[in-house]
C-alpha cells in the first residue's frame, strides 16, 4: 500500500493518522455498535438508539442493503421501516456517531449480502468486479443513497463519520481490486462524500481490501477466538503496519466479549466495533443461505449472535461490560486517545493462563496502561488441568485473600495482585496525577479506574485492588454491591466498587462518598402460555401469478421471484423410469412424483439422485420451490452457494443408463512414460505421495450425459476437451480446457452429447484414493408450466380478513398439504415469541402486514443465527396469521402446540 496515500477525505473534520482519531481536533476513541434498521420494528428505532449510547458507546455502525431499498428493477423504496434517513436523523438526536456502509456488497448474513437477486440473470454481470454492467447497477444505488449520506455528514447535517465501501474484498476473487475501488470512491467523491472512505480487510489483506486506493483508509476485523493467548501480537502487527502509513487501526468488526475488546484497546485499535453487539431480526423472506455450515446452511430469522443486546431488545450480561469499559475510556480521555503501542518493559508473570505478550499503551502525557487477560474459568472446582498452564504456573485456585474461586496473581512491576478468572483489567503504572489535581504518581493500579476527580479515583473490581500511590501500597479487599471498599493514600481517597454498582455510579465527592443511580426494576417473569386452537381458514389458497409454459424450468428470478415461492408441473410422462437427476435445485424444493411427495431437499443446488421406481400410475412431477435466501458469501464448493446465483428447481433428467467408466483411464505424471498406462481410476503406484497425479480416458455420450465421481474426499482437479485421435495419449500435452474443481459435496461434471477428453488430477495417495466414476446417460424432462408466488402476494393474502373455522390444535397434515392459521394474541409489553411445537413442518408467519419469519420443524439443514424456532411478533404489532405446510419425512406432518413466549 503506498504511504502516500492521503489519510481523510478532502476538507473533512474527521482526521486519522498515526495516533489516532480527531474529530474537530479532539481525540477520540471510539466504541462502536452494530445497530440494523432494517433488522428492527421502525418504532422501536430510537429506544434501541438510545440503548447504545446507554452503553457508554459513541457509535453505531449502519449497513444500507441495496436490495431492501431496490425491491424490484427499478422500483425504489425509503418509506416506513425502509427510510434510513429517519434513522441517522435520530442516531444524530441521541448523540450517536455513525459510521455508514452502503456496499454495494454488505454480506451481513443477509440475503444475497444485499446484492439484488435479478443482477445474476445477466450472465455478461459479474458482480463485485470493475464492469461496466454491475457498475451501471451501482451507480443507480449510490444515486439514491450517497447522497442522504453526504446530507448527514459530521458536523453540518448529522454524525456520519465515516463511509466504508465494499465489505472484506479480500475474501473474494475480485479481479481488478483497484479499478473497482477507485470507481466507488469516484462515485462517492462525486456524491459529496468529505468524510473518510474506509474499506476493511476479513483476513489480513490490507491492499486486497482497498485496491491501494489513495483515499480509501484500510480498516480491519478481526475474529479471533477468545481464549487464544495469541490475539496481542496478532493485532499489534497490523496497528505497526497502519501506523508506518500515518495511520490508525481502526477495527470495524470483531468479537463481542469485552475481555477481548479490552485487549484489542491495549493493542492499539482507536476504533472497536465489536459486530452485532445489537442484535436484531430477518423480517420476511431477508435471511441469506450461508457459507457458516457444512458447507452450507440457512440463516435464522433471528440475527442474534450474542452480543449484548439480545434480538428483542434484551440487555445481557455483557451489556455491564460495555458501561464499564466506556467509564475507563472516559476517566482517561485524551491521555487515553492520543496512547501508542507498546509491549510491557517488564515481565508479567500469572499463575494463570493469560497473553502469550501482553499490551500495554503509552499514555499521552505519561504512564502505561496494561492488560492482563486471564483466561480461566470461573469454576469452583476448577483445577489446573482445567485452568490450563499459566505463563508460569497454572493453579488458578482461590487466594488466600479470599477473592473468590478462580481468582489468580500477577506479579506486575514486582508486585503480586489479584485478577479475576474470565477478566482482562486495565492497570495503570507510573501515571501523573496532576490532571487530577494531585502532584503525586499512580505508580500502580490493578484494577479498572471508572472515576476520577479531585482528591479521589474510583475503581471497578471483583476482586481485591492494589494501589500504589507514590511509594505507598494499600490493599482494598474486593468489595460487594452495595458496600464499596476504600482507604487512603499519599492523601487521596481510594474507592473500590463491585461492577454492579460501577455501572450505577453518579457522582463521588474527595471524602469517598459515591451516589448511584436506581437500578432498574425488574420485569416479573412470565410464564408461557400453549396456544391449543386456532381459526382455520376456510377452502383458503393464496392465489397464484401463472408465469406461462418452458421447455425447461425456468429460474424463479426470470419469473419475477426475487423473494417468496414458485410451482412447477410438468405435463411429461415418466412412467417406466427408474431414476431421476436433479441438477441445481435451490433453495427449498418439495418435489412430488405421481401424487407422492417426497422429503424436502435443500441441498444448496448439489445435483441429486431420486428413485421413482415406487411411482405408480402416470408418473407426473410437481415441485414448489422456496427461496430461503440467496448466497450472502462466495462459496464454490456448491451451485446455489456462489454470489449471485439464482434460485428455483434447476434441470430434472430422466437416467437412461447408467455405466461404470473407473477402468481404462491413462496416467500422466510421476514417472509414467509413455505410452501412457492404463490404470483404474487412482490406482497407479507411486512413492511420490500428495503430488498430483492425472488420470485421461476419452469418453463418448450420444445425449447430456452426467460424470459422477465416486469416493471424492479432497477437492479434485477436472477438465474436460474435445476428444478425438490419440486424445489420451496427448493428455499431458498444454490444452486450453476449462478447469474444474469438483468437492465432496457435489461431484458430479455435467457432459454435452459427443466425445470428450477428461482429466482427473488428484494427490497421489499408495493406498488408491477409492474413486470410482459412473457415466449417467440423461434425457431432460420438458414442457413445464409456472406459477408464482412472490412476498408481497403471500403478504396481501395472509394479511386480508378471511372467513375461518376454529379448529383445536394438534392438527394434522398430509405431506404436501397447507393451512392457513389466524391466530388470537394476548397483549404483551416486549412482544411475544412464537414457538411452533410438532414434527414435519414449515411455519411462515405475517403480523401487522408484514412477515415476521419461518420456522422448520423436524428434519431440516443446519441454521446459524440465533434461535431458529421461533418467531418474533413485536409489541404492538396486531394479528397473526400461519400458513402450516407438512413436509414428507420419518413422522406425518403435525401442528401439535403454539407456545407463546415474552420476549423480555
Amino acid at each position: 500500500m503506498s504511504s502516500s496515500s492521503p489519510t481523510t477525505a478532502v476538507d473533512s473534520v474527521i482526521e486519522l493518522d498515526a495516533r489516532g482519531i480527531r474529530i474537530e481536533g479532539g481525540p477520540q476513541l471510539v466504541l462502536c455498535a452494530s445497530l440494523f434498521y432494517f433488522r428492527l420494528p421502525r418504532e422501536q428505532w430510537r429506544a434501541r438508539l438510545a440503548q447504545v449510547r446507554a452503553s457508554g458507546y459513541t457509535c453505531v455502525d449502519v449497513y444500507l442493503p441495496w436490495n431492501f431499498h431496490e425491491t424490484a428493477p427499478g422500483r425504489w423504496s425509503f418509506e416506513g421501516r425502509r427510510d434510513v434517513a429517519a434513522f441517522l436523523d435520530l442516531a444524530r438526536e441521541e448523540g450517536l456517531y455513525v459510521i455508514a456502509r452502503p456496499g454495494p456488497y454488505i454480506c451481513s448474513e443477509w440475503d444475497g449480502g444485499a446484492l439484488p437477486a435479478w443482477l445474476g440473470s445477466d450472465p455478461e454481470l459479474r458482480v463485485r468486479q470493475n464492469e461496466p454492467r454491475f457498475l451501471d447497477r451501482v451507480t443507480a444505488w449510490f444515486d439514491q443513497v450517497l447522497p442522504l449520506l453526504a446530507e448527514r455528514q459530521y458536523p453540518t447535517g448529522g454524525t456520519v463519520i465515516m463511509v466504508q465501501l465494499e465489505n472484506e474484498l479480500d475474501f473474494f476473487d475480485c479481479e481488478d481490486r483497484t479499478g473497482y475501488l477507485t470507481a466507488l470512491r469516484d462515485q462517492a467523491v462525486r456524491h459529496g462524500i468529505t468524510v473518510p472512505l474506509i474499506a476493511c480487510s476479513g483476513q489480513g489483506d490490507l491492499e486486497g481490501a482497498t485496491g491501494d486506493v489513495p483515499g480509501v483508509v484500510p480498516a480491519c476485523n478481526f475474529y479471533p477466538d477468545d481464549d487464544s493467548p495469541h490475539i496481542e501480537p496478532e493485532v499489534r502487527r497490523y496497528a505497526e503496519l497502519l501506523a508506518e502509513r500515518d495511520l490508525p487501526l481502526l477495527i470495524t468488526e470483531t468479537n463481542r466479549r469485552h475481555r477481548t475488546l479490552r485487549r484489542l484497546l491495549a493493542s492499539g485499535a482507536s476504533l472497536i466495533a465489536p459486530y452485532l453487539q445489537s442484535s436484531g431480526w430477518n423480517f420476511g423472506y431477508t435471511p441469506s443461505a450461508g457459507n457458516w455450515g457444512r458447507p452450507g446452511n440457512l440463516m435464522s430469522h433471528g440475527y442474534d449472535f450474542g452480543g449484548y443486546v439480545s434480538s428483542t431488545g434484551t440487555e445481557r450480561p455483557e451489556y455491564a461490560e460495555a458501561q464499564i469499559l466506556a467509564r475507563v475510556i472516559d476517566t482517561l480521555g485524551p491521555r487515553l486517545a492520543l496512547a501508542t503501542p507498546t509491549v510491557q518493559p517488564t515481565p508479567v508473570t500469572t499463575d494463570f493462563p493469560t497473553s502469550s505478550s501482553p499490551s500495554a499503551l503509552r499514555l499521552d502525557g505519561g504512564g502505561l496502561l496494561l492488560a492482563v487477560p486471564h483466561l480461566g474459568t470461573r469454576t469452583e472446582t476448577e483445577t489446573e488441568a482445567e485452568a490450563g498452564t499459566g505463563t508460569e504456573t497454572g493453579t488458578g485456585t482461590e487466594t488466600e485473600s479470599g477473592a473468590g474461586p478462580g481468582t489468580g496473581t500477577a506479579v506486575v512491576n514486582g508486585m503480586p495482585v489479584a485478577v479475576a478468572a474470565d477478566s482482562c483489567p486495565l492497570m495503570l503504572l507510573d501515571v501523573p496525577l496532576r490532571p487530577w489535581g494531585h502532584e503525586g504518581t499512580l505508580t500502580l493500579a490493578s484494577a479498572d479506574l471508572v472515576a476520577a476527580g479531585e482528591g479521589v479515583l474510583v475503581f471497578s473490581s471483583e476482586v481485591p485492588v492494589t494501589v500504589v500511590v507514590g511509594d505507598t501500597r494499600v490493599e482494598i479487599p474486593a468489595p460487594a454491591a452495595g458496600a464499596p471498599g476504600r482507604a487512603t493514600a499519599e492523601g487521596l481517597t481510594l474507592v473500590a466498587l463491585a461492577p454492579a454498582d460501577a455501572v450505577r455510579l453518579r457522582a463521588t465527592d474527595r471524602n469517598g462518598t459515591v451516589r448511584l443511580d436506581e437500578p432498574k426494576p425488574a420485569r416479573p417473569a412470565s410464564e408461557p402460555v400453549a396456544v391449543r386452537r386456532a381459526r382455520r381458514r376456510t377452502d383458503a389458497t393464496a392465489p397464484e401469478r401463472a408465469a406461462g409454459r418452458h421447455e425447461l424450468p425456468p429460474t424463479l428470478e426470470s419469473l419475477g421471484v426475487y423473494r417468496g415461492r414458485g410451482t412447477y408441473r410438468t405435463t411429461t410422462d415418466l412412467t417406466g423410469v427408474d431414476e431421476l437427476l436433479l441438477v441445481g435445485a435451490a433453495d427449498i424444493v418439495d418435489l412430488s412424483v405421481a401424487g407422492r411427495v417426497r422429503p424436502t431437499i435443500a441441498g444448496f443446488g448439489a445435483t441429486r439422485r431420486i428413485d421413482v421406481r415406487e411411482a405408480t400410475g402416470s408418473a407426473y412431477v410437481e415441485a414448489v420451490v422456496e427461496i430461503w435466501g440467496h448466497a450472502n458469501f462466495d462459496d464454490a464448493r456448491l451451485p446455489a452457494l456462489r454470489l449471485g446465483a439464482l434460485r428455483g428447481l434447476g434441470t430434472v433428467w430422466t437416467v437412461r443408463e447408467t455405466t461404470d467408466v473407473s477402468a481404462l483411464w491413462s496416467v500422466h505424471g510421476h514417472w509414467a512414460g509413455r505410452p501412457a498406462p492404463l490404470r483404474e481410476l487412482g490406482g497407479w503406484s507411486s512413492t511420490r505421495v500428495g503430488l498430483p497425479v492425472t488420470y485421461t480416458r476419452e469418453i463418448r455420450t450420444a445425449t447430456a450425459a452426467a460424470l459422477h465421481l465416486k469416493g471424492v474426499v479432497e477437492p479434485v482437479r477436472v477438465t474436460v476437451a474435445d476428444g478425438g485421435p490419440h486424445a489420451a495419449d496427448t493428455a499431458h500435452e498444454p490444452h486450453t480446457a476449462p478447469v474444474l474443481t469438483v468437492h465432496a459435496e457435489d461431484p458430479w461434471i455435467p457432459l454435452p452429447a459427443g466425445t470428450h477428453r477428461i482429466s482427473v488430477t488428484l494427490p497421489h495417495h499408495p493406498s488408491g484414493d477409492g474413486l470410482r466414476a459412473e457415466l449417467l446417460g440423461l434425457d431432460p424432462v420438458t414442457d413445464w408450466t409456472c406459477s408464482a408466488q412472490d412476498d408481497d402476494l403471500l403478504t396481501g393474502f395472509a394479511t386480508e380478513a378471511a372467513p375461518g373455522q376454529e379448529v383445536p390444535l394438534p392438527l394434522s397434515l398430509a405431506p404436501g398439504e397447507e393451512a392457513w392459521l389466524d391466530v388470537d394474541l394476548p397483549p404483551s409489553h416486549d412482544g411475544l415469541l412464537l414457538r411452533p411445537d410438532g414434527t414435519q413442518i414449515r411455519v411462515t408467519g405475517w403480523a401487522d402486514g408484514e412477515c415476521v419469519g419461518r420456522v422448520w420443524v423436524g428434519d431440516r439443514p443446519d441454521f446459524s443465527g440465533g434461535d431458529a424456532n421461533v418467531l418474533w411478533i413485536p409489541p404492538g404489532w396486531s394479528g397473526l396469521t400461519l400458513l402450516v405446510r407438512g413436509a414428507a419425512g420419518p413422522e406425518a406432518p403435525e401442528l401439535r402446540v403454539l407456545r407463546l413466549e415474552s420476549a423480555d
